[in-house]
C-alpha cells in the first residue's frame, strides 16, 4: 500500500467528519464515505481512460432498455 496515499485518504476522511453537522449519525458518515469511495474510484478510472463516450453510452442504454 502506498503510505502517502494511505495518509492522503486518511486526512480527507477526518476532514470530511469533521465538516459534517454536530448532529451527523454513523448512518451519515457511512453514507458519505460510500460516496467519496465511488468518487475516487470514478476519478482513477478517468485518468486510467476507463470511460466511454456519451454517444456510446446512450447507444447501449436504447439498445437495452428500448428494444
Amino acid at each position: 500500500m502506498n503510505t502517502s496515499n494511505s495518509i492522503n485518504i486518511k486526512d480527507e476522511v477526518i476532514k470530511l467528519i469533521k465538516d459534517l453537522p454536530e448532529d451527523t449519525t454513523l448512518e451519515d458518515i457511512q453514507y458519505h464515505l460510500f460516496v467519496k469511495q465511488k468518487l475516487l474510484i470514478a476519478e482513477s478510472q478517468i485518468s486510467e481512460g476507463k470511460t466511454y463516450p456519451r454517444d456510446k453510452v446512450m447507444e447501449r442504454a436504447r439498445n437495452k432498455w428500448f428494444k
